[in-house]
């Protein structure tokens, strides 16, 4: 089974957990058996490869998100990166190139797309196998997943069968309806459209082709930053009568919201939280290292991370975007290929981060042209390189490094350190990348 997951959004109804670089996708809440936690994308990851352990699966993201993937999932899974965002149907179609060229799949061939973030349980892969199937049959050029709705929602598009068949051909499509109309939907045996669909690959590339002018996968990408914004269902689904539904009725949730989002966590408090009896219906998700306690609260969120503090009462969550594009954030927490780090201290002049490297992995090779860096060794062992020059560290170990230097850390074992940033400049923009011998 071939499966392209959409992997896109900033997650700022997520806040603050969630910022430009961490997406609501890459947020660990999930707990596993062993007591650890995952993340939204881990946990799907796990469940393709637990029904289908070949599935072949490419991500399709923007290059803020490749080192978060990797730092989850490992280098091998397979990506297709947006030099930058044009909606839906440029992302859907960079990947199909880059699937039929990059990675030489048939076109011939059917595949899954599907957001990166549905919570759902294991039948919900076994539906995408099937639909799958469905389409490598060729009777239809889509193949769509209807969900099953369970109340009138005013949030989802609505699909419409000709019959109440598993695998019916599609009516007609639905916006999203007012609660009264979506009522009459269902009453129709519409279906929640949950944005999941199959096809061959030649049928997007295609038609592809025919909206835009390129030859081939590095072509499209090459001028991927001049392409128009246009959603797939408006360039593709609409346009087009041979589509087919299959209806899953299994659960399904969109966790866009605190307020949803809540719903699927498995207890109450994640890190260091308290709350007295007489809290009902509340969640702590804490990830600083001060304790947060609740008292007398019913149906709030609270949630603490160095970007910021959020207390809400549950459904209220659903309207945080606009306050939180009203803040000049710094970014203050980050996942990289190599590890993460975490801001925290920032004064005129000044930076101060908390670094962790995995095992086996290093930084760039870089320097910066206006500001001197400062290594302190917290614990681990590893190597820093400093102009060429290679030098084994361990904790309590002080590396200091003047602007324009050129300098990597490589950890032998996880290695956390903290980097003190100094200058009247200091910027993101300010790092320039270097071949290391």
């Amino acid at each position: 089974m071939n499966i392209i997951l959409l992997s896109g959004g900033s997650g700022k109804r997520l806040w603050p957990l969630s910022n430009d670089i961490r997406s609501k996708q890459f947020i660990k809440i999930f707990k596993k058996e062993d007591g650890s936690y995952e993340s939204m994308l881990q946990k799907v990851y796990g469940q393709i490869k637990k029904v289908d352990s070949e599935a072949k699966v490419t991500i399709a993201t923007s290059s803020t998100q490749v080192s978060s993937i990797h730092n989850q999932l490992g280098t091998q899974v397979g990506i297709s990166v947006e030099p930058c965002r044009r909606d839906t149907f440029p992302a859907i179609a960079l990947a199909t190139a880059y699937l039929v060229d990059v990675m030489k799949v048939s076109p011939e061939e059917a595949v899954v797309v599907c957001p990166v973030d549905p919570y759902v349980n294991d039948d919900y892969f076994e539906a995408l196998k099937e639909l799958s199937i469905q389409a490598g049959k060729g009777e239809a050029n889509l193949v769509l997943m209807g969900i099953e709705p369970t109340y009138p929602s005013e949030k989802y598009g609505y699909i419409i069968p000709e019959s109440k068949d598993f695998t019916s051909m599609v009516s007609t499509f639905k916006e999203k309806p007012t609660v009264d109309v979506a009522k009459e939907y269902i009453s129709k045996g519409a279906l929640w459209n949950g944005g999941v669909f199959a096809y061959k690959l030649g049928y997007v590339l295609n038609k592809a082709h025919e909206l835009i002018d390129f030859k081939d996968y590095y072509d499209l990408f090459a001028k991927y930053e001049s392409l128009t914004k246009i959603s797939f269902d408006y360039a593709v689904v609409e346009k087009e009568d041979k589509i087919q539904v299959q209806r899953f009725s299994g659960e399904w949730k969109d966790i866009g919201t605190w307020n949803t989002l809540t719903e699927a966590m498995e207890e109450s408090i994640i890190g260091k939280g308290v709350m007295n009896d007489t809290c009902s219906k509340v969640q702590i998700i804490n990830e600083m290292d001060v304790p947060v306690l609740a008292m007398g609260l019913s149906d709030v969120v609270i949630c603490a991370s160095s970007e910021g503090i959020l207390v809400s009462d549950k459904e209220q969550s659903s309207y945080i975007k606009p306050y939180v594009d009203s803040f000049v954030q710094q970014i203050m927490f980050a996942e990289k290929s190599w590890g993460s780090y975490k801001v925290i201290d920032v004064e005129s002049g000044s930076m101060t981060i908390k670094v962790t490297l995995n095992p086996g992995n290093k930084m760039n090779y870089h320097s910066h042209k206006n500001r001197d860096e400062v290594w302190v060794v917290l614990s681990g062992q590893g190597r820093t390189i400093v102009d060429g020059f290679e030098q084994k560290v361990k904790a309590g170990d002080v590396i200091a490094m003047n602007a324009g230097c050129k300098h990597t850390v490589v950890a032998d074992t996880e290695l956390k350190l903290i980097e003190v940033q100094l200058g009247e400049a200091i910027s993101v923009e300010d790092k320039e990348k270097h071949e290391l011998d």
